[in-house]
């Protein structure tokens, strides 16, 4: 069965080669396509030099910054397109260790979306001043509230989804970017009873580079909550 590993990238050249390196160290057949939006660092530069290296690792560019939730989109239709039985999502800043990819893996053999959740036992956030790690928990508590979904990480980008889960999605009317992306694409999954299972990981604040997170970002996933709380029971 074959996995890949979606990771988007912008101005990413402090980190990428790093965790391509780290990821290939797990000994197991990830493939990885790196999505670059033209970043100026030279990142899509490396990501090229890497793709020539080895044969597991893919680039896809993109003409500008056009955002996390159109990203992930070209990387899905990527994966079902190329037959990916799993396909990941993790962040190119080491938030997301590599370390929990083959525990993600075999979570996701038995459920179609794995959720690397930062908010149940044995989880957790390292690094992050504490607006921030308040902005958060109370996101997705929030996000549990207004829509009923019961996730404790709606907003993590940390997930495994299974082809069967993705093909029932109409990826093309997803217009979501950012943590309104992460919550609508599992909220769609949810109302469709796909199962689900969240896993404990450590989240690691970035320690090179620079966030992307804006206030667009956290405005929008504040306005979806309400969106999909009024569409009930609507089919997707």
């Amino acid at each position: 069965m074959k996995s890949i590993i979606i990771i988007p990238t912008y101005n990413e050249k402090e980190n990428i080669e790093r965790l391509i390196e780290e990821i290939r160290k797990l000994n197991r057949d990830f493939h990885v396509l790196i999505i670059d939006d033209n970043s100026p660092d030279g990142t899509g530069e490396i990501a090229d030099r890497l793709a020539e290296k080895y044969s597991e690792v893919f680039v896809i560019h993109r003409r500008s910054k056009l955002g996390l939730g159109t990203a992930y989109i070209t990387g899905f239709k990527h994966a079902l397109k190329n037959n990916y039985d799993f396909i990941f999502t993790m962040d190119a800043d080491f938030s997301h260790q590599p370390k929990y990819l083959i525990d993600i893996l075999e979570k996701a053999k038995r459920y179609d979306l794995v959720i690397g959740c930062r908010y149940i036992k044995d989880g957790g956030i390292k690094n992050w001043p504490l607006h921030r790690l308040i902005l958060s928990r109370g996101a997705n508590i929030y996000v549990r509230m207004v829509t009923g979904l019961p996730i404790f990480d709606s907003t993590g980008g940390f997930n495994c989804y299974r082809k069967e889960a993705l093909k029932e999605i109409d990826l093309d009317t997803i217009t979501s970017d950012g943590y309104a992306f992460q919550i609508e694409i599992k909220y769609r999954l949810w109302k469709k009873r796909f199962s689900f299972k969240e896993v404990p990981i450590t989240f690691i604040d970035r320690t090179r580079g620079t966030s992307k997170i804006s206030k667009r970002i956290i405005f929008q996933a504040f306005f979806l909550v309400w969106q999909l709380r009024k569409r009930g029971q609507a089919t997707f």
